[in-house]
């Protein structure tokens, strides 16, 4: 096999992960834009956030996303801090925000990981 290939394949998948933690919502500025109001929002389904979510987080699921949440929080400068069950529906609405005009809108990534930071950084 090409080595020249598989270094760069190597190094591809370095950036990425760098690039995927470096964007990573930390403790402390979760702490920081809590305290200043920031929204944790649950992309999954009703049931599923019946079910149990991340401390404080409201329930507006990944379908109704793109027409509620202007209706109810039209101002874009707001924080958002979406979850769902594995990351993968936050990642999707974190984009259909973005195009909608929201400037601060991060993925906390899955129930258990959101459950972990949000409660880490009410602890701080």
């Amino acid at each position: 096999m090409n080595w020249t290939l598989i270094s760069l394949v190597g190094l591809a998948v370095i950036a990425m992960l760098f690039i995927k933690r470096a964007s990573a919502a930390s403790p402390e500025m979760l702490r920081q834009h809590l305290q200043a109001g920031a929204l944790v929002i649950d992309v999954r389904s009703p049931a599923e956030y019946r079910s149990g979510h991340a401390p404080g987080a409201l329930n507006i699921p990944l379908p109704e996303l793109a027409d509620k949440l202007p209706r109810e929080f039209p101002d874009k400068a707001k924080v958002l801090l979406l979850h769902c069950q594995s990351g993968m529906r936050s990642r999707n609405g974190q984009r259909q925000l973005q195009r909608l005009g929201y400037k601060h809108v991060f993925n906390l990534g899955s129930l258990a990981r959101a459950t972990q930071l949000v409660k880490a950084a009410r602890n701080q």
